[in-house]
C-alpha cells in the first residue's frame, strides 16, 4: 500500500499521460528520447505494470532495450537498459525538457 506514495525514479518524468526518459546508447552515446504511454504500452502484471521497448537511434541506428516495472501508481520500481544507460532528469538539456 505504501508503494503508491513513493517518489518517482529520478531518471523518469511523469506528465500524467506518459512516462518520459532519455537513454544514452553504449555504442556511440546517442541520446534517445523515450515516451512510454500509460494506457497503450504497459502490460498488467501482479502489483503493477511492465513494459519492454526496443529503441533505435535516429542518427546512428544504435540499438538498446529498455525494460521497466512500475507499481499501480506508475512509479518506476525497476528499470534496466541493455545497450545503454538512463540519464537522470536533472541532466537533461533545456531542449529535451521543453519537448515533454
Amino acid at each position: 500500500m505504501f508503494g503508491l506514495f513513493r517518489r518517482q525514479d529520478p531518471r523518469f518524468r511523469d506528465d500524467g499521460q506518459a512516462l518520459w526518459c532519455r537513454v544514452r546508447t553504449s555504442r556511440s552515446g546517442e541520446i534517445i528520447k523515450v515516451r512510454l504511454s500509460k494506457t497503450s504500452e504497459m502490460s498488467t502484471v501482479a502489483g503493477g505494470y511492465y513494459i519492454r521497448k526496443q529503441l533505435i537511434g535516429s542518427k546512428t541506428l544504435d540499438q538498446a532495450t529498455l525494460e521497466i516495472n512500475t507499481n499501480r501508481g506508475h512509479k518506476v520500481t525497476q528499470a534496466v537498459v541493455d545497450g545503454g544507460e538512463l540519464i537522470p532528469v536533472s541532466e537533461w538539456k533545456d531542449d529535451d525538457a521543453r519537448s515533454t
